[in-house]
């Protein structure tokens, strides 16, 4: 059984990429507090869905956008 199998179609990692490049270094550029470093996480999230193309939340329910 693969751990990272592929749920995700090439727009939506493309999507998710995009808006990770903004949150990511959002603890750089704005102050450090508890909002900065929560939109970095998210974004490490975001990244690592793009990267991987597999969203755990998908997993958990069942749902493919890949084309077949």
């Amino acid at each position: 059984m693969k751990i990272f199998l592929k749920n995700q179609n090439k727009s939506e990692r493309f999507t998710r990429l995009i808006a990770s490049l903004f949150l990511v270094p959002s603890s750089l550029i704005y102050d450090i507090d508890y909002f900065s470093i929560t939109q970095s996480i998210v974004g490490g999230v975001l990244l690592f869905n793009a990267v991987s193309g597999m969203c755990v939340i998908y997993r958990i329910f069942n749902v493919n956008t890949c084309e077949i």
